[in-house]
């Protein structure tokens, strides 16, 4: 699984406009191959910035899935002109926590 990690930065004043905007998008991420869900969450200190994570079975189901589909073509249209700038995104695997030997005597 794979993690896609973006700090929205929305322009101060639009942030309801955002939120009901990104409700109507939803749908349109979640019906892609590959997708296996999504969390946004709002800063509290920063109201104006939103995380984003999606989780992706790949980064393929993403960046060729997602973003080469007519979904994603309507999602830029409802969502990118709230940024400012534009967010980076990054792409994150898990660690998995390697084996430990049983201490002996355990």
């Amino acid at each position: 699984m794979i993690t896609e990690h973006a700090l929205l930065p929305v322009i101060s004043g639009m942030e309801d406009e955002f939120m009901s905007a990104f409700e109507q998008a939803r749908p349109l991420i979640s019906a892609t191959a590959g997708f296996l869900g999504l969390q946004l969450s709002r800063s509290i200190e920063t109201p104006g910035h939103f995380l984003l994570l999606v989780s992706w079975e790949s980064v393929e189901a993403h960046t060729i899935g997602f973003r080469g589909s007519e979904n994603y073509l309507e999602w830029k249209r409802l969502l990118h002109h709230f940024y400012d700038p534009f967010p980076v995104v990054e792409h994150f695997a898990a660690i998995e926590p390697s084996a430990s030997p049983t201490p002996a005597g355990s």
